[in-house]
């Protein structure tokens, strides 16, 4: 499938904000699964400067610097993205996942040194009984990690209902998992939490997802929606993806934009402004497919 995606981000200020230092994370990886043709950044006011580099988890990154006071900042990344028809076989055996979380400490292969660091917590994703004994209701004795995987994703999108009103970006997975309640970035939270606290490998995925109108409706243009998933590390198997707010595998309707430890490795848009005081955010996004 090829896409043409534009991310539109409005920043609105209630006072006048005299310079800002940014950092946005707005251009889709390149994979085996998924090849990047096009991607522009677009910033009003323009940028004094804008560079772009690697960060350590082989995600673009750009850091630009406005200089000119303004009220409103607005980010609009295009992009155009072709993401493979057929995703990679689902494997249909595996390692059972107790043997899968006491291999990663001792694979020394590139796979495993890279996976290991997914074990461990990061800034918004701790390690609690609560989560393994959660986990533990799917990833019962001897069974195959990919089995259990598929499980714990199905029970996340029953147990769970999407709600935005009741968390932010900072909600922990802790308050997520007691009130059962939240987005695709808690859900992916949530479950990530629940595989490191079995001492297995799971990385926060963002991305976009294509979303269909209802029969009988038009496409609205800027109603697709940035997503988060889940991607679980198995030796035998390598990085298997996991959607829990659809309890689906990601296929050609989801497109990968940058993984980290959790949602602070990815965010978007951050950065630090002068002046501003209070203000408001709207973001758009629109996926259309395109013509092969």
């Amino acid at each position: 499938m090829n896409y043409k995606i534009v991310h539109r981000s409005t920043y609105k200020y209630k006072h006048l904000v005299s310079g800002g230092n940014h950092v946005a994370c707005l251009k889709p990886r390149s994979s085996p699964q998924q090849q990047l043709t096009r991607n522009e950044l677009q910033i009003y006011p323009p940028p004094a400067t804008c560079t772009e580099r690697t960060d350590y988890f082989g995600n673009c990154l750009r850091f630009f610097t406005v200089q000119e006071p303004h009220k409103e900042l607005v980010v609009e990344a295009r992009s155009e993205v072709t993401v493979a028809k057929n995703p990679t076989p689902w494997p249909q055996h595996s390692l059972p996942w107790e043997e899968v979380a006491l291999s990663l400490p001792t694979d020394h292969s590139q796979a495993g040194l890279d996976a290991y660091q997914f074990e461990f917590e990061s800034p918004r994703i701790r390690i609690r009984p609560e989560f393994a004994s959660y986990a533990l209701q799917s990833f019962i004795p001897g069974r195959p990690m990919p089995e259990a995987l598929l499980d714990l994703t199905a029970r996340i999108h029953a147990d769970f209902r999407f709600d935005s009103k009741v968390t932010n970006v900072r909600t922990p997975p802790e308050e997520v998992l007691r009130k059962r309640r939240g987005v695709c970035q808690d859900f992916a939270h949530v479950q990530i939490a629940c595989l490191r606290s079995l001492n297995l490998a799971a990385r926060y995925v963002s991305g976009y997802l294509r979303t269909y109108p209802p029969p009988g409706k038009p496409r609205l243009v800027g109603a697709d929606a940035s997503h988060a998933w889940v991607s679980a590390y198995s030796p035998e198997c390598g990085w298997l993806d996991v959607d829990p707010t659809n309890n689906v595998i990601p296929s050609d309707g989801h497109v990968t934009l940058a993984w980290g430890r959790d949602y602070s490795d990815v965010s978007p848009l951050h950065g630090l402004v002068l002046g501003g005081r209070a203000h408001t955010l709207r973001v758009a996004v629109d996926m259309e497919p395109l013509a092969p």
